[in-house]
C-alpha cells in the first residue's frame, strides 16, 4: 500500500456520508431559506425545490455540504464548512462538476 492509499483511507474512516440524514439536511436547508429575500431571491416558494450534491460529516472538522436551492426567480449555491454556511456564486457545471470531485475524493 502505497503512502497516499493510506492517507486516503484514514481520511474515508473520519468522515460519514449524511446524504440520507433528513434531519440534518432539514436544519441546513431551514437556515438557507432563511438568508432568502422574498422579491430578490424568490416571490413564490411553492415549487421550491432543493437539490444536495454532497453532504459529509467530517470528524475534527464538522460539515461539509454543497447544495442548491431552486425558486421561481433564480438557482440559488450554498456551502457549508465547518460551522459556516456561504451563498456562493457557482453555475451548474460547477456545481456538478465540484460535488463529483468531492465524492471522488471521499469516496
Amino acid at each position: 500500500m502505497g503512502i497516499f492509499e493510506k492517507v486516503h483511507k484514514e481520511r474515508e474512516s473520519k468522515s460519514t456520508n449524511e446524504i440520507g440524514n433528513r434531519m440534518l439536511k432539514t436544519n441546513i436547508v431551514n437556515h438557507a431559506m432563511s438568508l432568502l429575500e422574498e422579491g430578490v431571491d424568490y416571490d413564490d416558494l411553492a415549487y421550491t425545490t432543493v437539490d444536495f450534491g454532497y453532504l459529509f460529516l467530517i470528524e475534527n472538522h464538522g460539515i461539509e455540504a454543497l447544495f442548491k436551492i431552486t425558486t421561481d426567480k433564480d438557482v440559488l449555491y450554498f456551502a457549508c464548512q465547518k460551522e459556516s454556511m456561504l451563498r456562493v456564486n457557482l453555475n451548474e457545471a460547477l456545481f456538478i462538476s465540484t460535488t463529483e470531485g468531492f465524492l471522488d475524493f471521499h469516496g
